[in-house]
């Protein structure tokens, strides 16, 4: 697969990790991506594909592409035999401002992208990607689109800085000093977090943790859990066995045959990073 990324200029940079575009055939025809820290847009430019947002709801097509606020729980991307798209990873807040609604109703509930900015204008956006000759040309013609639909949104300045403040401690944060640093009540972080995120301050902490932690994980080595768990900051073994599979839905131990299998099957594959190959 050909996959071009690159961070956009300012102020798109303190909302967008990377702007990225990816061409070609998927390693597997259906990939589970376990809760992160991150948004996602897509803009779809090649065969519909299907996401399965949690193992109780039906898989839902996608032909324009999708948005999905930060997910709460694992979900299932499956792939055509050639996929080509466009797409965004925001910051967790990155999102908001191009929503017209708040995060939360989005919230494990991806949508098409025309139901966040109609019709005609996915079209034409669609239509001008697909006339474009090459992905930088492609992601910059995104980029202005992205700076023509940037709202001020209210709060965004609270959630972005104490979610900064949480992703700087890896999610090793005390909920409460937040509420006390930012000088408002926990209720009205929650509210904001909610809005903007689409999640509560102790579930982002929790997702950069678990994040953290798998990222830590070397699949080709030996590995101590209690170690890894208690480096983490979590109480014990037991107490990240039961947030992994919370996370992943597989065992600790599992993971790391279902990481190995993707490894040895497709060495240095674009995808490799977080991925997984359904179980």
């Amino acid at each position: 697969m050909e996959y071009v990324s690159r961070v956009p200029r300012p102020p798109l940079d303190g909302l967008i990790d990377d702007l990225y575009y990816l061409e070609g055939a998927a390693p597997y025809a259906r990939l589970v991506l376990p809760p992160a820290p991150t948004a996602l847009l897509i803009v779809n430019l090649g065969a519909p594909f299907r996401v399965r947002a949690g193992a109780d709801v039906e898989t839902a097509g996608y032909a324009d592409g999708c948005v999905v606020t930060m997910p709460t729980r694992a979900w299932e991307f499956g792939y055509p035999h050639r996929t080509r798209s466009v797409g965004v990873h925001f910051k967790p807040w990155g999102l908001a401002p191009f929503l017209p609604m708040p995060a939360a109703e989005l919230c494990d509930r991806p949508v098409t992208v025309e139901q966040v900015w109609g019709r005609p204008a996915v079209a034409e956006l669609r239509d001008r990607l697909a006339a474009a000759a090459r992905p930088r040309e492609m992601l910059t013609l995104l980029e202005e689109e992205l700076m023509r639909r940037l709202c001020e949104t209210t709060g965004l300045g609270l959630v972005r800085h104490t979610s900064s403040v949480i992703a700087a401690a890896g999610g090793a944060v005390a909920i409460g000093d937040l509420n006390l640093a930012a000088g408002v009540s926990s209720t009205h972080l929650a509210q904001r977090f909610k809005e903007l995120i689409g999640v509560t301050p102790k579930r982002l902490a929790r997702t950069y943790r678990f994040t953290a932690t798998v990222f830590a994980i070397d699949p080709a080595g030996p590995i101590d859990w209690g170690e890894l768990a208690g480096g983490a900051g979590y109480f014990d073994q037991a107490h990240f066995g039961h947030e992994f599979r919370a996370f992943t839905g597989l065992t600790p131990t599992r993971y790391v045959e279902v990481r190995q299998r993707f490894l040895r099957e497709h060495p240095g594959h674009t995808l490799d990073g977080w991925p997984l190959l359904v179980d």
